[in-house]
């Protein structure tokens, strides 16, 4: 086992210890490591977009496979010195004692958090397995993929109104199973002024043949033909190292951050999708990037004052003055 995947093979006193090897922690971990400070990025190799073959809208990286701009962004931060570690992090002591499964522990002067969230799909046969292939989530991320052909929008909350109503740029044909969603008069009216048929009924399955999605099943039997079908997940974020530091939250139980990423608690940041559900791979990493700045500035103020108080200790004792003739 090399230094690099063996912290206790050398000193293991960080400035910053980034946790998850995502765009944004990776992004960080990259300017930090340009900034000539001493980083190790631990990750437990459980990216959220694994499903999706390919990503999109990431200028230069357009239509790259998530996996593959995980391998260079690791090979491009391992090469300022970063410290990559494949681990799960299992506390954070105030301190800041990064403890990871196993036993090992790091110490930093600063903790990055990118840890991004995990999707909670509903319970409906198909979705699961077709995740990121032809059951998705995001237009902007994968409809021109898709487009021009027949869509379905299975609602799981009242956003499902907004995703179909957003849809009809990439397709004409699309189709909403608002199921328990009861629809307001104002919402029949602006999905019908778009183009978006709805169709009553629970959805009891997603129909697959041939590895293709071909249609959704609703619990009559009928079968409604679909190439391509959008859900909303339950965004649920990895924060539990950011509850456990009491980090603060607002209403809607997400941890609060400044526009640097910074939270609450000194010290500690969070970029990516832990901080914000909305924030795609290229989003992501501007985030990393703008948080990194501010944890150099804010090591760079903490170097200066021990700078100041390490000179103060060492001067020597100035004699008194004594007055002439005395």
């Amino acid at each position: 086992m090399s230094d690099r995947e063996n912290p206790m093979a050398h000193d293991s006193v960080y400035d910053v210890v980034v946790v998850g090897a995502g765009a944004a922690g990776l992004s960080a971990a990259l300017v930090l490591g340009r900034a000539r400070r001493r980083v190790a990025v631990v990750d437990a190799g459980e990216p959220r977009n694994a499903p999706a073959a390919h990503m999109q809208g990431f200028l230069s990286r357009d239509g790259m496979s998530p996996a593959a701009l995980l391998e260079v962004g690791r090979a491009e931060v391992a090469g300022y010195g970063v410290d990559l570690i494949d681990a799960r992090v299992d506390q954070i002591d105030h301190g800041f004692f990064v403890r990871l499964a196993g036993g090992a522990v790091l110490r930093a002067r600063r903790v990055l958090m990118a840890t991004g969230l995990r999707d909670g799909l509903p319970e409906i046969p198909g979705v699961g397995d077709r995740w990121g292939r032809d059951v998705l989530h995001c237009p902007y991320c994968h409809g021109y993929e898709v487009r021009d052909r027949p869509f379905g929008v299975v609602a799981t909350g009242p956003g499902a109104v907004h995703q179909a109503l957003l849809l009809p740029q990439w397709s004409r044909d699309v189709v909403l199973f608002p199921q328990a969603l009861e629809l307001s008069g104002g919402d029949r009216e602006r999905l019908t002024a778009r183009g978006v048929k709805i169709i009553e009924g629970s959805v009891k399955r997603l129909v697959v043949r041939d590895d293709e999605l071909r249609g959704v099943e609703l619990s009559g039997g009928r079968v409604v033909p679909r190439d391509a079908v959008f859900v909303q997940p339950k965004m649920v974020p990895r924060d539990a190292l950011l509850t456990a530091l009491e980090c603060e939250r607002d209403d809607s139980g997400w941890v609060v951050t400044d526009g640097t990423g910074r939270t609450s608690v000194h010290g500690v940041w969070a970029v990516g999708n832990v901080a914000d559900q909305r924030a795609q791979v290229v989003t992501a990493a501007g985030m990393g990037s703008v948080a990194a700045i501010a944890v150099n500035h804010d090591l760079v103020e903490e170097d200066i004052e021990r700078a100041i108080e390490s000179a103060r200790a060492q001067a020597p004792m100035t004699a008194p003055c004594v007055p002439a003739g005395s």
